[in-house]
């Protein structure tokens, strides 16, 4: 059996798919969580360079320059032998932007000589890597949620997220 491409509906280097394979999400959460635990431990600015790299590329390319977002969905997802889950993209993109921001503000903080809010930004980041990983709970998708219900995040930049009766019912097969 073949799983459907994340990058299916994808248009140029510069995107991100939609939509994404939970399973892929969890996993690159996982990566993350070992990276930042790795950091935290560790306590050195080296740990923060592929940290960084990796959010800034996923919310850029998706797992397209991401070199752990690479080896999830083209060699370890195709081998996870479950029934995958398809999600909506953008909360997801969302969710990677704001791994982007506590990474890069964690390697700035500590290139400006401030380790301790390094290590705070990357504590808090931890958390919600790992409530993705291990609970399947997305942080980041539930403050898009959020915005597109108070209007910040216009309806027209996720369809599917305003109605998720789709998402629901499980198709016959």
């Amino acid at each position: 059996m073949s799983l459907p491409l994340e990058t299916s509906s994808r248009t140029g280097l510069f995107s991100f798919p939609n939509p994404v394979n939970e399973t892929s999400a969890r996993l690159v959460a996982a990566g993350a969580v070992v990276q930042s635990v790795l950091f935290l431990i560790v306590r050195e600015w080296w740990v923060l360079v592929p940290l960084t790299y990796g959010f800034v590329a996923r919310v850029l390319t998706g797992p397209t320059l991401s070199p752990w977002g690479t080896i999830v969905t083209r060699f370890i997802t195709p081998r996870v032998r479950r029934e995958h889950t398809f999600v909506p993209g953008p909360p997801k993109r969302f969710a990677q932007g704001i791994g982007a921001v506590f990474t890069v503000g964690a390697s700035v903080a500590w290139a400006l000589g401030a380790p301790t809010v390094s290590y705070v930004l990357i504590a808090g980041l931890t958390v919600a890597a790992s409530l993705e990983a291990f609970a399947g709970f997305c942080l980041g998708c539930v403050i898009f949620g959020r915005l597109m219900k108070w209007g910040v995040i216009p309806a027209e930049i996720c369809e599917e997220c305003n109605d998720i009766s789709k998402r629901l019912v499980r198709p016959t097969a």
